[in-house]
C-alpha cells in the first residue's frame, strides 16, 4: 500500500510544477498592471478583464467560436464515417489506415501548412487543375481567405476525430446490431438506435479534440489567412510579443481557459465521463 503510494508523488510533483503553479501565476499575472517597457508592476488591477469584454476583442472571441464550430461540424461530417468504416476494415486494414494517419504527424505543421499555400496561391497547384478541367477560366482568390484558413482547422483536426470515433468503434458488441435487425430494425433504425449511441463517446470526445483547439490555432490563421482573419490565439501572441502587455495577455488566457473548461464540462455531463475517447 505504501509503495503505490509512494509512486504518485513523481505524478503529484509534476502535475504541481508544470500545470498547477503555471496555471496560478498566469492567473495572478492578468490581475497586475503593465509595465512602462516591459513585464509588469504589482498592482493589483480589474482593468485587464474589463478591457476583454470590450467590443473589439468580445468580437474576436464570437469569430473564434465561430470558426470553431465550422470547423467542428466539417471535421464530423468527415471524421464520423471515416472513423466508423475503417473500425470495420480487417486487422491488417486497420493498421495500414492507422499508418497513413500518423504520417502527417511525423513532419512539422509548418512544412504542411507551407503546402497548402502552395495549393491555395493564384495559379497555383488548384487553381491549374481547375481551369485544365474547365470549371474557372481565370485564377481564383483563395489563399488568405476564410475558407482557405477553414481548410486548414479541418486537416490539422481531422485525425483526432477519425481515431475517437474508431476508437468506440472498435468497442462496439455486433451482436446487437445483428438482433436488431432480426427483430425488424431497418439498417436507419439500427443505426440510429444502437451504433451512434454506442459511438458516441468517441463522437463527442472528437468534437472536444476539435473545438477546443481550434480556438488556440492561430498559427494556421496567420499563414493560410494573413492579417484577414484573426483568432484570439492571434491577438493573445500580438500582446505578448509586440504590445509587450502580458498581464492582458494573461486575461486573455485566462477566459480562454475558462471557456475551455466549460467545454469539457459540458462534455463530462452529456457523455457521463471524464475521459477522452481515443486517447486515455
Amino acid at each position: 500500500m505504501k509503495n503505490k503510494y509512494l509512486l504518485r508523488i513523481p505524478i503529484y510533483l509534476f502535475t504541481l510544477l508544470f500545470v498547477v503553479l503555471p496555471l496560478a501565476y498566469m492567473v495572478i499575472i492578468s490581475f497586475l498592471t503593465k509595465a512602462k517597457t516591459w513585464g509588469f508592476d504589482f498592482t493589483f488591477t480589474l482593468d485587464n478583464y474589463k478591457k476583454v469584454f470590450e467590443p473589439f476583442y468580445l468580437n474576436i472571441f464570437l469569430e473564434s467560436i465561430k470558426l470553431a464550430i465550422a470547423s467542428t461540424i466539417l471535421v464530423t461530417i468527415i471524421g464520423y464515417p471515416f472513423g466508423y468504416f475503417m473500425g470495420r476494415l480487417s486487422t491488417k486494414w486497420k493498421r495500414r489506415m492507422m499508418i497513413l494517419l500518423m504520417i502527417p504527424f511525423w513532419t512539422s505543421g509548418l512544412i504542411r501548412l507551407n503546402g497548402w499555400i502552395i495549393i491555395f496561391r493564384s495559379n497555383g497547384v488548384l487553381d491549374k487543375f481547375l481551369m485544365f478541367l474547365g470549371i474557372t477560366k481565370s485564377p481564383l482568390k483563395l489563399l488568405y481567405t476564410y475558407p482557405a484558413v477553414l481548410v486548414g482547422m479541418v486537416y490539422f483536426l481531422l485525425p483526432f476525430m477519425i481515431l475517437s470515433v474508431y476508437s468506440s468503434v472498435e468497442k462496439m458488441d455486433w451482436s446487437l446490431i445483428e438482433a436488431s435487425r432480426d427483430l425488424g430494425a431497418s439498417k436507419l433504425e439500427a443505426f440510429l438506435t444502437i451504433t451512434l449511441r454506442l459511438t458516441m463517446p468517441g463522437l463527442l470526445s472528437g468534437v472536444v479534440l476539435t473545438f477546443v483547439p481550434s480556438m488556440g490555432l492561430f498559427y494556421i490563421s496567420d499563414i493560410l489567412g494573413g492579417n484577414k482573419i484573426v483568432l484570439i490565439g492571434s491577438v493573445i501572441v500580438e500582446q505578448l510579443t509586440k504590445l509587450r502587455n502580458i498581464p492582458f495577455a494573461a486575461a486573455l488566457s485566462v477566459i480562454l481557459m475558462l471557456l475551455t473548461t466549460l467545454f469539457l464540462k459540458l462534455y463530462k455531463k452529456i457523455s457521463g465521463t471524464g475521459e477522452l475517447e481515443g486517447l486515455f
